[in-house]
């Protein structure tokens, strides 16, 4: 677009730049309004005899259409469109879930002239209607080799921006400790764990207490999977060490393999991580026993969701893992 001052009897289809105002001060005009023959004659009885507009050149799109087209291009899964207008549209989930977006693709688009797209930080969890990005091209006009090149990285990129939706799994808590220790561990424990997977919109199947035991745990493990558990959260009397610690030896003994132990997040360091098949396993940390968020509410969410979270994940943490 070509912002150029001229004579009113030559803006006709321009885009006004500036509102116009009349001899009381009030807005006769708005900017960004594109000029029609009605307002050549207001401009002519305000006593204009010039005014400055965008005249569109071959290629432009103007700000409202562009604002859709990148719009289209970037939305995913689980999520609207709401057009604002002012070349603004702004994006809500439809479902509780997990809010995702590419990270690369998102600075690709935002490195464009022209173009801004700002979301909430990926990962959060999100209810229906919760506004989670939005989309504002930056003046009147955007060039359509500009969108063509958003649509690519779109192309490129399944769900730049999405959500995975939280539906309802189910859950096995299996706690650990010594026969004197019971009552504290689970008074202590199972509340803040149960609250956690309710609040996902889950459900806890089976709680179980037994003897901090390698086999013990194993075989509470082998009954958590005949339940039908879609994940399980082990949690003891003392926390996991060592990788080579009686609880993440038992997961190996039950089949499992340990994908990480130790987060770079605080509260949380000591997070263990492990999967046998598809079916993840939470080693959490002593922390897990306040409301206050530590790494269990970072990992949870994207477990229940259906996201395998791997090493690297967990290492991505690290940048905004200072949770106190």
């Amino acid at each position: 677009m070509k912002i150029i001052e001229t004579p009113i009897s030559s803006a006709l289809g321009g885009v006004l730049i500036h509102n116009i105002a009349d001899a009381q001060g009030h807005k006769a005009l708005k900017k960004g309004q594109r000029l029609v023959a009605s307002d050549i004659a207001k401009l002519a009885a305000l006593g204009k005899t010039s005014v400055i507009v965008g005249m569109f050149e071959q290629g432009d799109v103007s700000e409202n259409d562009a604002a859709a087209r990148v719009a289209d291009a970037v939305l995913g899964t689980n999520v609207s469109a709401f057009a604002i207008g002012t070349g603004r549209i702004n994006f809500h989930s439809n479902v509780r879930g997990v809010f995702k977006v590419n990270p690369h693709a998102l600075d690709q688009l935002n490195a464009m002239d022209g173009i801004t797209v700002a979301t909430i930080p990926s990962n959060t969890v999100v209810t229906p209607k919760k506004m989670v990005a939005t989309v504002k091209t930056i003046g009147l006009a955007v060039p359509e080799t500009t969108l063509v090149e958003v649509e690519c990285i779109a192309r490129d990129t399944a769900n730049v921006i999405g959500v995975l939706e939280l539906a309802p799994v189910n859950v096995a808590v299996i706690l650990t400790g010594s026969s004197e220790a019971r009552e504290r561990v689970q008074q202590g424990l199972l509340p803040p764990i149960r609250g956690r997977i309710q609040d996902l919109g889950s459900r806890v199947i089976s709680d179980e207490y037994v003897d901090h035991q390698e086999s013990a745990i194993a075989d509470a493990i082998g009954r958590a999977k005949n339940a039908q558990a879609d994940c399980i959260i082990l949690a003891g009397e003392t926390s996991i060490m060592d990788a080579t610690d009686v609880t993440p030896t038992g997961i190996r003994q039950a089949g499992g393999v340990i994908e990480l132990y130790g987060a770079p997040v605080e509260p949380g360091n000591l997070l263990l991580l492990a999967y046998i098949g598809a079916l993840p396993i939470i080693g959490a940390p002593g922390c897990v026993k306040s409301r206050d968020t530590n790494v269990v509410d970072l990992v949870l969410p994207r477990l229940l969701a259906g996201e395998r979270i791997q090493k690297r994940d967990v290492v991505a943490l690290a940048n905004g893992g200072l949770l106190l």
